[in-house]
This record gives C-alpha cells, structure tokens and sequence, in this order.
C-alpha cells in the first residue's frame, strides 16, 4: 500500500490508463478478428472495410502508446497479406 499521498494518486491514475489501455487493446483485436474471418469467407469488399477499420484502430493504438510501433507494423503487414491474398 503506497503511504504518500502523490503515490495513492498515482495507483489511481495508472489503474485508470491500465483499463483504458485493455479496453483499447481489445478493440485492436476484435477489429483484426473481423478483417481475418472476412478473409476466411472470402468476402472481398467485407474484408477492405473491415480492414480500413483494423487498420486505423492500430495507427491510433500506437499514438497512444498502448502498442508499439513494431508490433503494429506487423499486424498491418499480416492483415494486408491476407487481405491481397483475396484479390
């Protein structure tokens, strides 16, 4: 238990970011989801709007430091293959 009175803030403030940060990093997947299982049906036009979507939410997690910039490369880098994969 923190005993001054900045670190009490402190434990407030990062369980704060730490459920903004989940919540946000749950989004990032479920729209990935989406993209994949418009893939998997081979629906084209379902899959680049999902993909347009997948694809911003992972740009915006990124400025706000919720993932990195590596891992968001990659995930776009994936998710733009299977996507071209269609066409």
């Amino acid at each position: 238990m923190p005993n001054t009175k900045s670190m009490i803030k402190r434990v407030k403030t990062n369980e704060k970011a730490r459920n903004r940060n989940a919540s946000f990093k749950s989004s990032v997947r479920t729209a990935i989801k989406k993209v994949r299982n418009a893939v998997e049906a081979n629906d084209k036009e379902l899959a680049l709007t999902h993909y347009r979507d997948a694809v911003s939410l992972v740009d915006k997690a990124v400025t706000k430091n919720v993932i990195h910039k590596n891992k968001a490369a990659r995930i776009k880098s994936s998710i733009t293959k299977a996507v071209n994969e269609l066409k």
